[in-house]
Parts: structure tokens; C-alpha cells; sequence
């Protein structure tokens, strides 16, 4: 059974548009990436003052998060995404991010 994360982040007001843009054509090696690193069922969504939510599905998530550390497009991808961030605190997005406690999930 895959272990379902959720996770919080923080966007600025003033770059939703622009963040929102970028999602729209990830680079392909950064999705092949996320893939083979067992990022599955992947979504955002996306508040208007700025609340970003993230689901995915994975065997293993600090797995897949140690996998895609060790991988030069994801730092290049977390270089370009830094800025659009509130409260990173000088850390990448992809340590930023607030996890969620599972508490109900109906099968």
C-alpha cells in the first residue's frame, strides 16, 4: 500500500499567476524525474491568498525525497521555484514543506 502525503506550502500573493504558469509546462526531465523517484498520483492546488496543498503517493516518502535531492534538475527546479515562496528560511521548496498527519482516509 503507497504512503499518502499531503503537504502545505506558501506561495506570495503577487507570484500566483506566474507560479501557476510554470506548472503549466514542468520540464520533462524534471516529471521523469518525480516518476522514477516514485513521486505517483502528484497533484497541487492552488489558493488565491496564496495556500498551496500537494498530494502524492509513494512507497517511501523520505525515499523519494533523499532520491530527488541527489538529482541536478531538481536542484535546478528548486533554484527557479525559491522565490515564489514565503517562509523558506534560506531552504529549498522541497525542505519547506509542511507535512500533514493523516488522520482518515475511506478505501
Amino acid at each position: 500500500m503507497p504512503e499518502r502525503v499531503c503537504f502545505l506550502l506558501k506561495v506570495k500573493k503577487d507570484r500566483l499567476e506566474e507560479y501557476k504558469r510554470r506548472h503549466e509546462s514542468v520540464w520533462a526531465e524534471m516529471r521523469q524525474a518525480l516518476a522514477e523517484t516514485g513521486w505517483h498520483n502528484y497533484s497541487l492546488f492552488l489558493r488565491d491568498d496564496g495556500l498551496l496543498v500537494g498530494y502524492l503517493e509513494t512507497p517511501d516518502f523520505r525515499e523519494a525525497l533523499k532520491q530527488m535531492a541527489e538529482r541536478e534538475v531538481n536542484a535546478r527546479w528548486q533554484a527557479s521555484m525559491a522565490p515564489f515562496f514565503e517562509e523558506l528560511e534560506g531552504r529549498r521548496p522541497d525542505e519547506g514543506m509542511m507535512r500533514l498527519e493523516e488522520i482518515f482516509h475511506l478505501e
